[in-house]
């Protein structure tokens, strides 16, 4: 009896087709090394704006301890006898030290957070220039 020729397989009749058309094989390395860099770059991103809100909060218990210290300072003066107008040049001292120091604290945790929140999307933006060189230079072996 004549042996019969095995019938190809079907990924190998797939592979055989591509090859006899010369189409382009995908870089599977290239791809996967191109998420990696994605995922590390999201890492990095989020690592700095995860320690973009430590230092907030830091900076914020900080301040709350600070301006605690001298409210009992200035209220510790205020019991201190003297004559109506003293007493109100005293409130009116604490009222514009309290709203200065205010404005101070606002504007420094303002800069910690615009910084933290630069140096993320800094990362990221960098990442993105990157993979888009990565895709004009072509993920496909030739």
């Amino acid at each position: 009896m004549a042996k019969k020729p095995e019938a190809e397989h079907f990924v190998d009749m797939f592979a055989n087709l591509g090859r006899d058309l010369k189409m382009p094989q995908v870089d599977v390395d290239h791809i996967l090394d191109h998420h990696r860099k994605n995922l590390e770059a999201l890492e990095k991103a989020s690592r700095s704006a995860a320690s973009g809100a430590t230092d907030v909060f830091t900076r914020q218990r900080e301040i709350l301890e600070q301006t605690l210290g001298e409210v009992r300072d200035m209220a510790a003066r205020m019991v201190v006898p003297g004559s109506p107008k003293e007493l109100m040049d005293r409130q009116a001292e604490l009222a514009k030290k309290s709203f200065e120091t205010a404005v101070k604290n606002a504007s420094e945790i303002g800069e910690v957070i615009s910084r933290s929140s630069t140096e993320a999307i800094d990362i990221l933006r960098t990442r993105i220039k990157d993979a888009m060189e990565e895709m004009q230079k072509g993920i496909i072996k030739k």
